[in-house]
């Protein structure tokens, strides 16, 4: 049945594909992909918790059947990718133009998505590969959001090819020794290679799958590209498209490299750990100085999806050391924590999509607008802002807890160096936490709550409702989490062989394997907090004759201006630019615009930005370094035929003395 679900989902967006390249009937191509989603989400909930079952696709690549099916923990990446992708399918693009071209590409990158998640073939799963990457470049630039959105674009798909080529190098590597091109027989062969090209073949999908994960230093295209689209981009963006890019990278380093080669394994989970780590906390970083919403929000989503690669190499050292049901907790909460990660950066950007309608613009400021609109969407945006910061009781808090318990657990490792880059990872990540609750905290309390005389319009009762549905998954994700750990029981035991998502919670307490080490439950806080909510209330209600007392603040004599007295976004985050400007590196820009004689001032124009780390030292020498190569190999296109002739005749020569004896 979930086969005929996602048959149907496939078909409804390649039909939506078709109608949005005929620039006609849009709005029907917007419905069909929110059926194709919802129907995606059908075949999740039938597939759950076993996967579905092979089917084989009528076509051949490469003389051999290609195969399709989702394994459950391909389900559960799917499911919670699709669940904001289907809201944002229906919203659209909030840009006036460029409907049609946004629709076929987030029906590209739907597909696309699919094929990664499921195509057991390597060239099957790199065209899908390339269409996700493709679909998701064409919804930027036909948005036209960006005066400039060619040169981010480009540069998002430069790293992107660069991860392309290094996948298939590993690819190639390891079907040469399987004779196949079937991803299945990857892992017969995976236990024959010598330790060192193991170790180069995982080096190869880190990087590959890294550069689209935003794993430093590739985390540099994620503002300029995000920042040049809309809001429902970055939502297909970083929930079905990541969920898709870790599956990968999750597929290819615990099920195609050798288990056996435990040496191999441990180390390639420490370097993972520690570049997820440093990642993380640089992405935060970021993200906490940006005045975009969608540029913040690009930042947050790396960081987030660090936190799930740092997960994933802790499953690999943990498993390189023999600790199978250690391993299998760090596996089981990267899931949960892209679970509650999709829903919670969707219903965000939505809410950047409704602000953007609202204002007319992307620029976290005084907007008013929690006031101004309905209830469901202040909430909803509240819970997935609560999440990403890692409060509770929400999806976030529940996954980062357990991403904590995982890392404390580092102490069983036999070797002193894995027990160190444990403890260090556990620093970093508090580190992270720390500046992401900061980050939410400026996302929300500037962005949504804070006060401004400006009319602004409320926003769209449609915006309010899919934030408001979001918000809601958010925390029923985390209240259910027992519930929910029931489906993930048959993906932990096909990998690891261990029931541990049957240990991972003790009726309706959450626990890191065991109840003695420590537990939560975000299904009782969610009563009890209301519960404690009474006892200020009932303060209130008892000291109803001391009424509050509202006076103007002073404002040194002057007329009271709220906004202008308020704190902004850059006032806010200017104290850890100060702290970690070893890090920013921030620049600051005074330009003076004079009217007759100099010393008339008309106006002063205040600029600042912070430095990226790798640009000027990685990419812009890279980018140089082709320049200067594309210049000196100009001669190639002089357009004289005799040069052309001349170098046919010389390939010629070569191909005759490369075949003749």
């Amino acid at each position: 049945m979930a086969n005929e679900f996602l048959a149907a989902g496939f078909t409804a967006w390649l039909v939506a594909a078709v109608v949005a390249l005929s620039g006609r009937a849009l709005i029907a191509a917007r419905l069909l992909l929110f059926i194709g989603s919802i129907a995606g989400i059908g075949a999740v909930i039938m597939g759950l918790p076993a996967g579905t079952t092979a089917v084989v696709l009528p076509t051949e690549l490469a003389g051999q059947p290609v195969r399709f099916f989702l394994t459950a923990d391909a389900l559960w990446l799917l499911g919670f990718g699709l669940a904001p992708a289907a809201l944002a399918c229906a919203l659209s693009t909030p840009s006036p133009r460029g409907q049609a071209g946004w629709l076929f590409g987030a029906a590209m990158s739907l597909i696309g998505a699919l094929g990664v998640f499921g195509i057991q073939h390597a060239a099957g799963f790199f065209i899908a590969w390339e269409i996700m990457s493709f679909g998701g470049a064409l919804m930027i630039l036909s948005e036209r959001l960006s005066a400039d959105a060619g040169r981010p674009v480009l540069f998002m798909l430069s790293l992107l090819e660069t991860g392309t080529v290094a996948l298939v190098a590993a690819v190639l590597l390891l079907a040469f020794g399987a004779h196949s091109l079937e991803l299945d027989a990857f892992r017969t062969v995976a236990p024959a290679l010598p330790a060192g090209l193991a170790a180069v073949v995982g080096l190869l999908l880190i990087l590959g799958f890294g550069a689209k994960l935003g794993l430093l230093p590739f985390y540099e295209w994620f503002p300029d590209a995000y920042g040049a689209g809309s809001g429902t981009s970055g939502v297909i963006l970083s929930g079905i498209v990541l969920n898709g890019v870790f599956f990968g990278l999750s597929r290819g380093l615990l099920d195609w490299l050798p288990a056996q080669n435990a040496i191999v394994i441990f180390d390639l989970g420490m370097f993972l750990l520690i570049a997820a780590v440093l990642t993380a906390i640089l992405s935060a970083l970021y993200a906490f100085q940006q005045e975009d919403w969608r540029s913040l929000l690009s930042f947050s989503s790396a960081e987030n999806a660090a936190i799930a690669v740092a997960m994933l190499g802790a499953a690999l050292m943990f498993r390189g050391d023999g600790e199978r049901e250690l391993a299998s907790l760090a596996w089981t909460v990267a899931l949960l924590h892209l679970a509650g990660h999709a829903l919670a950066k969707g219903g965000l950007f939505l809410t950047a999509d409704g602000v953007y309608r609202a204002t007319a613009g992307y620029t976290i400021f005084h907007s008013d607008l929690l006031r101004r609109s309905s209830w469901m969407f202040g909430l909803g945006a509240l819970f997935a802002a609560m999440s990403l910061a890692a409060m509770p009781p929400q999806a976030g808090f529940v996954s980062e807890w357990f991403v904590f318990q995982t890392v404390f657990q580092g102490f069983r490792l036999g070797a002193l160096s894995g027990r160190l880059v444990m403890a260090l990872a556990g620093a970093g990540l508090a580190l992270t936490v720390a500046v992401a609750f900061a980050t939410f905290v400026k996302v929300f309390g500037l962005g949504l709550l804070g006060r401004s005389a400006r009319s602004v319009a409320p926003v769209s009762w449609g915006s309010a409702v899919a934030v408001g549905v979001l918000g809601a998954g958010v925390i029923a994700l985390a209240v259910g989490m027992p519930a929910w750990l029931n489906a993930l029981r048959i993906a932990i035991g096909s990998e690891f062989g261990t029931q541990a998502a049957r240990q991972m919670h003790v009726g309706l307490l959450l626990v890191p394997l065991t109840a003695k080490f420590a537990f939560i439950s975000p299904t009782l806080l969610v009563v009890v907090m209301p519960l404690l909510a009474i006892i200020p209330i009932a303060l209130l209600l008892a000291n109803r004759r001391y009424q509050v007392r509202r006076v103007p603040v002073w404002y040194g004599g002057f007329d009271q201006d709220p906004e202008r007295a308020s704190t902004t976004a850059l006032t806010f985050s200017n104290a850890l630019r100060t702290f970690y400007s070893f890090v920013y590196r921030p620049t600051l820009k005074i330009e003076k615009e004079a009217r007759g004689p100099e010393y008339f001032v008309h106006r002063l124009r205040f600029s600042h930005e912070v430095a990226p780390i790798f640009g000027p030292y990685l990419f812009a020498p890279l980018t140089r370094a082709i320049y200067y190569l594309a210049e000196k190999l100009r001669a190639l296109q002089s357009g004289h035929l005799n040069f052309y002739l001349a170098l046919i005749g010389g390939l010629l020569v070569i191909i005759l003395a490369l075949t003749l004896p």
